[in-house]
This record gives C-alpha cells, structure tokens and sequence, in this order.
C-alpha cells in the first residue's frame, strides 16, 4: 500500500487533479444550477408575463382580471402557433369568436392555451395563465350563483384540502435527488480508477510487475495493497467532495436548504459509500490485470461510467417504493441510501444490515478473483 501512494505521490499533478477536481467542480455546478433554477423561477413568477392573445376586444373584462395577475395582454402575432414553436412566446391565449354571445348567454365562453408541453421553459407562464383562468372562472361562476338567489357552496358538495407530508428538507433536496447520488456513486465506483490501473496494466506494460511478483509477498497481499491505496485515495476524494459542500453551504444558503451538510450526515453518506468505493476497485483490479495495456484498461471506464446511471435513469422513468430487497442491489441500493439521506429520513438496522452485508460481500467476492487473477504466472508478461 505505501508503494503505490508512494508512486501515485511522485506524479502530483495527477494526484492533485484526482482529489481536486471532483471537490471543486461538482458544488460548483450544484450551486450553478441550484442559482439558475432559483433565478428563473423568481424571474417568471414575480415579473410581468406579456401574454399574447387572439380576440383580447371580445373579453375585456378577462383581460382586465388578467392585468391584476401581472399578465399583460399583448397582441398576438398573424401566426401565433408558428410563433410559439419558434420559443418567440412561450404561452398564447385564444379567445374563440363566439365568446361574447355565450357569456351574454350565461354559457360557457371557451379560451384556448396554447403552449409547447415539451418546453420546460414554458411550465411556470403556462402555469400563472391557467391558475388566473381558474381564478376568474370560479369568481365568476359564484356572483352567476349569487344573481339567481343560489348558495355558491351547492355546487361544491365536498371541500377538498391537500396536506403535504413531504419534510421541508425533502422538498428543497428534489434537485440534488436527481444529481447528487449519481454524481458520488460514480466518484465512489471509480474514484481510485487512475492508481489501480496504472498498478496492474501500468505496471504490467512497464515490465516491473515480474519484480514485484517475484518477491515472497503473497498473492492477496500485493492485490489488497493496490486495492487500500486506491481505496485510500477514493476516500479522500469523496470526503473533500463532501466537505466542499459542506463550504459551500456556508457561502451560498441555498445549498444549505438543498441538502443536510451536517457531519453526522457526511458521515452517513461515506459509510453508505464504502461498499460501492471496494466494490468498483476490486471489479477495476480484475479487469486492469486482465489487460495488456494501459490503452485496454482505460477503455474499461467507457462502460463502468454507465452503470451507476441505470438505477438514476430507471428511478427517473418508473419510480419505486422502497423495499428491503433494493438495498442488496448494487448502485440501486447506493441510490435509495442517498436519497435517504438527503430526504432527512431515518435508516432502519435492518436495511443497514442487507446493505452492508451485501455491499461488503460482493467486494470480498471481487476481491478473491482479482487474488486469483494475480496468481496466473503470465501475468507477468507483457504484450
């Protein structure tokens, strides 16, 4: 093991690189993209929505109640639809032309929205249009009510509230749900991926690995040198990437209210980490000393970065109830861990045992082959 820091310490301009460049970059671009998140809900929710409409003379009052909202009525363009999918406007409304003699009528006089689904950027205009519709159709439907001696409460037999039992602490965390446990499994899974393979198929390419082989070390203690100087590095670089989050928080409040950076939850989310650091090392070991090249190896990391991406994506598409089996799987059991964590919710002995056993267990299976692996005499021959 203080051979293989020693040789990754000799070359500091990766060894910096490797612990820093995860601290520094992955706060950076949460708090980027927690302030642009910020910055353009409170843009499109506090500032005036110019909303183009089509026939605003054949409801006045509608266009009245509008402006109350801070929504300005604007004329619309020949071509309104084109305009929307051109992102010109993000929201339109049409105001169909028998509106005026149905609202006479005491009918339903129709509006239409129009607006691209798929634009994300057109969620919150869309949003504020539809609420002020509801708003003033609701307003207005009571005083029709209230004109024919009718009791607007009739037409509202039951009164339905909404309780939210989300924790303060899960819903500021949604956007590092999505981003954070990717982002350390992935650090934790191939964070000493530059030591172990520059030790076995970087040795094995430089010819010193026969040397090494040949002295009386066993087999499993030259593997588990590798694999707890990898281990080792990983570890610093997931805890500086944790601590700079904890910094973060401190200069920007709104990482603080996304995330619980206390030490106690730093300290959660590296134990739940462990597993997944052994795991991705010892898999590395013996796929790197399977190969005969540095080149080889490193094409190793194309497919291994995808992985950690299953449970996030699946998640994302068909979310599941938590359940005890998950947590024996690899990178899901990681995911629900995390987002356990940064939801604030409590984690039971008996999913700390399934997962630990499992994790553990799995790395120790790795860890035998990668042993294995090391005690083929062609090892050492290169090419």
């Amino acid at each position: 093991m203080r051979k293989e820091l020693r040789d990754i310490a000799r070359d500091r301009r990766t060894l910096a690189m490797t612990l820093l460049l995860a601290p520094l970059l992955y706060p950076l671009m949460i708090m980027g993209m927690g302030h642009l998140a910020e910055s353009r809900a409170r843009t499109q929710l506090e500032g005036e929505l110019e909303l183009p409409v089509v026939g605003a003379e054949r409801a006045p009052n509608l266009v009245a109640h509008l402006a109350t909202q801070s929504i300005k009525a604007v004329p619309a363009p020949d071509d309104l639809e084109a305009a929307i999918v051109r992102q010109d406007h993000d929201v339109g409304l049409v105001v169909s032309e028998d509106y005026g003699a149905h609202w006479s009528q005491g009918r339903s006089a129709q509006v239409e929205i129009l607006a691209d689904s798929t634009r994300r950027n057109a969620e919150i205009p869309v949003a504020r249009v539809r609420r002020a519709l509801e708003t003033y159709r609701n307003q207005v439907g009571s005083l029709r009510l209230m004109v024919r001696g009718i009791d607007p409460a009739v037409v509202a037999p039951i009164a339905v509230g909404n309780r939210d039992l989300a924790s303060a602490q899960a819903k500021q965390g949604r956007l590092l749900a999505v981003m954070l446990p990717y982002l350390l499994i992935l650090s934790a899974f191939l964070g000493g991926a530059y030591l172990i393979i520059d030790a076995t198929a970087g040795e094995r390419e430089r010819q010193s690995l026969e040397p090494l082989l040949a002295t009386p070390a066993p087999r499993g203690a030259i593997v588990s040198g590798k694999i707890a100087a990898a281990c080792l590095l990983g570890l610093t670089t997931l805890l500086l990437t944790l601590l700079a989050f904890k910094g973060s928080a401190m200069l920007a409040p709104s990482v603080a209210r996304m995330v619980d950076v206390s030490l106690m939850a730093i300290l959660r989310m590296l134990v739940i980490l462990l597993p997944m650091l052994l795991i991705g090392t010892a898999l590395l070991t013996f796929l790197a000393a399977s190969a005969k090249s540095m080149k080889e190896a490193q094409s190793h990391t194309v497919w291994l970065m995808l992985m950690p991406m299953v449970p996030t994506f699946v998640l994302m598409v068909n979310p599941v109830k938590s359940e005890l089996w998950q947590y024996a799987v690899p990178f899901l059991a990681q995911n629900q861990m995390l987002l356990k964590v940064i939801r604030g919710e409590w984690i039971g002995p008996d999913v700390w045992a399934v997962y630990l056993i499992a994790g553990l267990g799995l790395a120790a299976l790795l860890w035998v082959l990668a042993v294995n692996r090391y005690k083929q005499e062609k090892l050492a021959i290169s090419g």
